[in-house]
């Protein structure tokens, strides 16, 4: 895996001897895009950022199915803090804040000990406030300022008015290890790292190039009888399709969005069980904010109990279609917009399964 290569800072002794422009131009040049999901370009994001008075490592890693955060965190958070000094010197930044999830503070330590050994720059480590919201690019600013965890509206964006209204870079902390291994001459662009767990023999974190098919993952991970792919919890669901292109491009064509968080799910699970305890996630995690997010996961949460002792009636499961395109399109943030993605996938590839559950 090269996400676990011990690199000793040997690539930031290189970054160094390249001026701020240079490095960007370095980091544009070879594709990188960004690890937390979006998959913005990293090079393109840091010309629009520089320069930056703080930059903030996302390592608020919270959403059913993804983990491969504490997979780094755990065998190479070495690797994060030197992609975080050479960002820091590209940026020209004069601070940077490491998020850490609640649940992930048992690495503190180890990452102060590593910063005080290794770094060159300011780096203070914050513990989340619990919440997968604060996840969210201008939630974490409140967080970190100490205000409610909930998302402010844009623009303006934070490369513009970010952290204490300064300047303000965010990147996730997978994305700033690939900004090391940027340097190494045997970088590989399309490298990310799968978060693989269900009915899988083989559960963990698979290093593997952007564009594989799911017929290779699921030979390598054991996938047991296969009925379908959750991606998270909030990138949808398709059927298993031993052909399918595990890439952003290919994902994004079947209607959903593409995470490297993968559920495997076997023809013993019930579909609308699922979509069920992905609802009241949604219902839990927003931050209450927007009215269209906050009350329409919490109305989807209300049908979803209705099945545990009756079928829906034709009218609730209108409601139920009506609220999948109402919630997104009323919300402020990524939370609320994708909160609905894979019911609605869920719906239309297991249609028959919901049919059932309809009077």
């Amino acid at each position: 895996m090269q996400i676990k290569r011990k690199t000793n800072f040997e690539n930031f002794k290189k970054a160094k001897k390249i001026s701020p422009g240079g490095v960007i131009k370095k980091i544009e040049k070879s594709g990188l895009c960004g690890r937390g999901g979006a998959n913005f370009p990293t090079g393109l994001k840091w010309k629009m950022c520089k320069p930056s008075k703080y930059l903030i490592c996302n390592a608020d890693e919270s959403e059913p199915g993804k983990f491969k955060d504490k997979f780094i965190l755990e065998n190479n958070p070495e690797l994060a803090i030197e992609g975080i000094n050479i960002a820091m010197h590209a940026l020209k930044a004069q601070q940077c804040f490491f998020y850490l999830r609640e649940e992930y503070s048992k690495f503190k330590t180890a990452l102060e000990k590593i910063i005080k050994e290794k770094s060159e720059y300011d780096i203070q480590i914050v513990i989340g406030a619990g919440s997968y919201i604060c996840g969210e690019e201008t939630a974490i600013l409140n967080s970190i300022e100490g205000l409610r965890a909930e998302t402010r509206h844009k623009p303006p964006y934070p490369n513009e008015f970010g952290l204490f209204g300064e300047k303000t870079c965010i990147n996730n902390i997978e994305t700033l290890c690939r900004v090391s291994l940027v340097f190494e001459d045997d970088y590989e662009n399309e490298n990310i790292l799968f978060s693989i767990s269900g009915d899988v023999q083989n559960p963990g974190v698979y290093e593997e190039k952007q564009g594989i098919t799911l017929k290779y993952l699921s030979e390598k991970v054991g996938a047991i009888d296969p009925k379908a792919i959750f991606f998270c919890a909030s990138g949808g669901c398709l059927p298993f399709q031993k052909d399918l292109i595990l890439s952003c491009k290919e994902i994004a064509k079947t209607g959903n969005f593409f995470q490297t968080g993968i559920i495997f799910v076997n023809h013993d699970r019930n579909i609308p069980d699922i979509c069920r305890s992905i609802t009241q996630f949604f219902n839990d995690e927003n931050c209450g904010k927007c009215l269209p997010c906050r009350e329409g996961n919490f109305r989807l949460l209300q049908l979803f109990q209705v099945i545990l002792e009756r079928k829906w009636t034709k009218e609730e499961f209108q409601i139920i279609e009506d609220l999948i395109d109402f919630i997104p399109n009323g919300s402020q943030c990524g939370l609320g917009k994708s909160s609905t993605t894979t019911l609605k996938s869920a719906i239309k590839y297991f249609k028959n399964e919901f049919d059932k559950l309809i009077e």
